[in-house]
């Protein structure tokens, strides 16, 4: 398992709501949410290259 570092993140509550309602629906933690979300976006923009682990084929 990779080390995670804390980082502390200010966000629109109306933002948070929402994210905290998708992360229900798809049973994620809010952190874990907002982890996936980064990841996806990274990947798509060509920012983070697509490990073998966790690679969405979309």
């Amino acid at each position: 398992m990779s080390k995670k570092k804390p980082f502390v993140l200010r966000i629109d509550p109306e933002k948070l709501s929402a994210i905290e309602k998708w992360a229900a629906d798809e049973f994620r933690s809010t952190n874990g949410q907002i982890e996936w979300i980064l990841d996806q976006a990274l990947k798509k923009t060509g920012r983070l290259k697509r490990g073998k682990k966790n690679d969405d084929k979309n």
